[in-house]
């Protein structure tokens, strides 16, 4: 019989003509009859590769209840629990729903369940069922071999679908959906794809998608402090975009990095898993392990790596495709142990437990694959017509579920009742709008449920699902997230199982301290591509790669600003001990127990000890010959500044302020100006007598005590009027050099508190100090050919070719240490030991002879006879030519002659 076809008219039946051909083909599958089929449940002969309920309202149904088949056979083995567990939940389901008074009360859901067989090309092919009614058959042109016109069985019209589980079958059969408008809700595809409203508009789940699932991975990474980690997935939907998902995450949140991202092939080849745990190898810290795979290949995974004695070494996290189930860890526990896996949170349905341990042979013929089951389950042959010819036990029939086999709930069950009651209370919201009042269908839904309204009560549902959490939708036809989290464990009784560690919904609450290792250490295992660096130390990241870096300590006066720089610390500030900061830098100054200071305090206090003795000593003895004969004024004035050259000490080593500052400024020089001034005035008078008795016996002007003082007041205040010049264009002030004792560890830096005296201000100070000081040794040698008998001349001259040895050494040591660390220290003491020096020398040489003849030989501190002026030159003169010719006799025959005939005649010059 020839048959044409005619899309109905709608908007989309140009999309119909691509299905044409998927659709006729579909027609001749087994169970595509012409004739009507029985409306008895418990029989469907005609339907052996699908199972219908009939109903005022039918629903599809999509299960892989066989696994996928080998070498062209589209179906492999049956899936118990991923199977037959969901397939009766989803009738359960509709039973429950059919007796309550309260949900769609008067009308009875129906359901075409089909099988997918684990497989996406088979999925669609048989998905095209559900939309058979949606297509007309034109017959106008068509008649039987008897003349009628042909009788076509009236296919049923599916207003809702409820599954698939794999995402890759969803996405197939959601493209089809979708051209018909007919809503689908999943109980188990997650891949965030499906969550693209523009694609997949029509589709909605019950478990969220894997965008949630792997924020959830992502936030276990992070809890675990781990940066660097692999990710590894099956080839197809769910396992691509999981890991892709992963990544994306992992990109905008910028704290994880992936090491490697791996693919597990459909087909693999032999040693494909070997080679997936020595590429994972290659990148050896990221022990930690994102998995998106299927329960076959994670068992092999976690096969090749025990093989690679590779136990311990991977961290796993498996997605909800591992979640709590014993099939991938069975054998294989140790390399296992430890692995945290995500599930999405559920409950068994006890209600469901007594419903399926209940079912039998003989109560449950509506279900066509249940005595496959029934051989499977108990290891038994059903017949000469069984499907397992190797059994040697014949099945009684008597068997019982959960007493003769094992039995566990399946994880998916609340899933697939939650869709199932998702699609009623969108059809009971949908039936209170259009057919309020209307017991039964009313005839606008009789006729034809629209599917876009559908969808949109679909997406407005909100009730508590059979484990008691609400079941609700977003935008995107996403059910919210909420995972328990797992590790696989094993107790110190050697028994391995999952244990809940945390949860997560919207926010990961993780119980760190329930977690176990296979080390037994309590802290964490690490899974980074560099350690964290120390405080101090900068990271320097390798390029292109952020988790992993380089430390770089921070030197010098750097400290670390943030994670990645170091900057230099503000000039008065160095490093703190972690260099995470700066701190002041301690400020010192030279303190009185200080060894720099002792020495120079100990021989300033002798210094000045004596001084005060000498004066003493003068001001006691001021009208005795001696006393007079030094010029008493002039002694005065030369001791007062060598009392203040010792004084000086106190104050270079007092804490440095305003006042002390402008004291030292005064004082620095003044002491020596003091002195070198009154010994100046002194040998210049000499100098002058001596010069003058050569050409005339008249005395030379200003040679009284009176000129002296004041040519001596004189020189000191071009001194003084140096210090006020200095105080009016730079006022005394206090500063820290820093600079001084910057070494190179900032530990041992140290800021100097010190008066402003540069070093050229200090020069300029001793300057004038010192030129009178050469001046004066000068005239020392200018008159060093007066006798001793006559005057001070040679003393004077001893004590300033001392003295300028001193300073001579003086000035390397100063100006030489100036790079030093310990510049203050040396500088202060050589200059305040040099000053105590050149006044020692002073004191020692020109006063201590007088006091120790003042005091232990007063018989020669007597008058002498006085001469006139014209008689001390005139022997002065025969004293100096006697001296020079005193080379030519022999031993010292005319210096004996001098010296007898003077003996009484001489008289000490004034």
């Amino acid at each position: 019989m020839e048959r044409q076809w005619k899309p109905r008219s709608s908007p989309q039946s140009r999309s119909f003509i691509l299905l044409f051909v998927a659709i006729s083909y579909t027609a001749l599958l087994p169970g595509a009859s012409s004739q009507r089929v029985p409306t008895d449940p418990q029989a469907a002969p005609e339907y052996a590769h699908s199972i219908r309920l009939d109903g005022d309202i039918i629903l599809g149904g999509l299960f892989p209840i066989h696994s996928r088949g080998d070498r062209g056979t589209p179906c492999g083995e049956l899936k118990k629990e991923k199977g037959i567990h969901r397939l009766e939940a989803m009738m359960f389901a509709i039973d429950l729903i059919n007796k309550d008074p309260e949900l769609l009360p008067n009308i009875t859901l129906g359901a075409r369940i089909l099988d997918t067989c684990s497989r996406d090309t088979y999925a669609l092919e048989q998905s095209l069922t559900f939309v058979q009614a949606l297509i007309e058959r034109d017959g106008s042109d068509v008649r039987c071999a008897n003349g009628d016109p042909p009788i076509f069985t009236k296919p049923d019209k599916i207003v809702g679908v409820i599954g698939a589980a794999s995402s890759s079958v969803s996405i197939m059969v959601a493209n089809i959906l979708r051209l018909f408008k007919i809503p689908q809700i999943s109980y188990a595809s997650t891949a965030p794809e499906l969550s693209d409203n523009t694609r997949y508009d029509f589709f909605s789940r019950v478990v969220p998608p894997d965008s949630y699932q792997a924020q959830t991975m992502m936030d276990i990474v992070t809890a675990m402090e781990w940066n660097y980690v692999s990710t590894l997935a099956s080839e197809g939907n769910y396992g691509e975009s999981g890991v892709e998902a992963f990544i994306q995450i992992s990109r905008e949140t910028g704290g994880v990095c992936i090491a490697q991202s791996l693919k597990i092939p459909r087909e693999p080849r032999p040693g494909e898993f070997d080679k997936i745990i020595r590429r994972l190898l290659e990148t050896s810290n990221a022990r930690a392990v994102i998995m998106f795979a299927n329960e076959d290949d994670i068992r092999r995974v976690l096969d090749a790596a025990k093989r690679n004695n590779q136990t311990g070494h991977f961290l796993w996290v498996g997605s909800d495709s591992w979640g709590s189930k014993i099939s991938p860890v069975i054998g294989q526990e140790k390399v296992a142990e430890g692995a945290i896996t995500i599930l999405p949170k559920r409950a068994s349905v006890d209600a469901f437990d007594r419903y399926f341990r209940s079912r039998s042979l003989s109560n449950n013929r509506r279900n066509v694959w249940f005595a496959e089951f029934w051989e499977e389950n108990f290891n038994c042959k059903l017949g000469m017509h069984g499907k397992r010819p190797g059994s040697l036990k014949k099945c009684t029939g008597l068997e019982k579920v959960g007493r003769d086999s094992s039995y566990e709930q399946e994880g998916k069950v609340q899933f697939v009742m939650d869709a199932v009651y998702a699609m009623a209370h969108a059809l009971h919201r949908m039936h209170r709008e259009f057919c309020f009042g209307y017991p039964g269908l009313c005839p606008r839904m009789a006729n034809s449920i629209d599917g876009k309204e559908l969808l949109s009560h679909i997406r407005a549902v909100n009730f508590n699902g059979s484990a008691g959490t609400p079941v609700v939708f977003n935008e995107n036809g996403d059910a919210p997230g909420r995972y328990d989290i797992f590790q696989y464990q094993i107790t110190n009784r050697s028994i391995a199982e999952y244990r809940v560690i945390g949860s997560w919904t919207n926010k990961l609450h993780l119980k760190v301290e329930a977690m176990r290792w296979r080390t037994g250490d309590p802290t964490l295992p690490s899974s980074v591509c560099s350690v964290p660096c120390r405080a101090g130390e900068r990271k320097k990241v390798v390029k292109g790669v952020p988790c992993c870096w380089h430390c770089e300590r921070c030197d010098g006066y750097h400290f670390q600003a943030s994670e990645f720089t170091c900057e230099l610390c503000p000039y008065e500030m160095r490093p703190d001990a972690n260099r995470t900061g700066c701190v002041p830098i301690p400020i010192i100054k030279l303190e009185w127990h200080s060894p720099w200071a002792v020495v120079p305090v100990f021989l300033s206090m002798l210094g000045i000890i004596a001084t005060s003795f000498v004066i003493v000593t003068f001001v006691r003895y001021n009208d005795t010959p001696i006393v007079r004969a030094s010029d008493r004024e002039m002694s005065y004035v030369l001791l007062t500044g060598i009392f203040l050259c010792y004084a000086i000490t106190f104050l270079m080593i007092s804490t440095p302020d305003v006042g002390v500052c402008s004291f030292r400024r005064i004082f620095l020089g003044l002491g020596m100006c003091f002195s070198y001034a009154a010994l100046l005035t002194k040998t210049n008078r000499i100098h002058r007598i001596f010069e003058q008795g050569k050409k005339s016996v008249t005395a030379p002007r200003f040679i009284s005590p009176a000129s002296q003082l004041v040519i001596t007041f004189s020189l000191i205040s071009v001194q003084l009027l140096g210090v006020f010049v200095w105080f009016a264009t730079d006022p005394p002030h206090t500063v820290v050099d820093f600079g001084e004792q910057r070494t190179q560890d900032p530990m041992l830096a140290r800021g100097v508190l010190k008066c402003d005296i540069s070093d050229l201000s200090l020069i300029c100070s001793l300057g004038y100090s010192i030129l009178l000081m050469v001046t004066c040794t000068v005239y020392a040698i200018k008159t060093r050919g007066v006798p001793e008998k006559f005057n001070e001349a040679k003393p004077i001259g001893f004590t300033m070719y001392t003295t300028c040895i001193i300073w001579l050494a003086f000035i390397p040591i100063f100006f030489g240490t100036s790079q030093s660390a310990e510049r203050m220290y040396i500088q202060t003491t050589t200059l305040t030991i040099s000053l105590s020096l050149s006044a020692s020398v002073s004191l020692g040489m020109l006063y201590m002879p007088k006091v120790y003849i003042i005091l232990f030989r007063p018989d020669q501190n007597v008058p002498k006879r006085k001469r006139s002026f014209k008689a001390i030159v005139t022997a002065a003169t025969m004293s100096g030519k006697l001296t020079q010719k005193g080379g030519d006799r022999p031993n010292g025959e005319v210096k004996t002659e001098l010296c007898e005939s003077m003996e009484t005649n001489s008289d000490l010059i004034n």
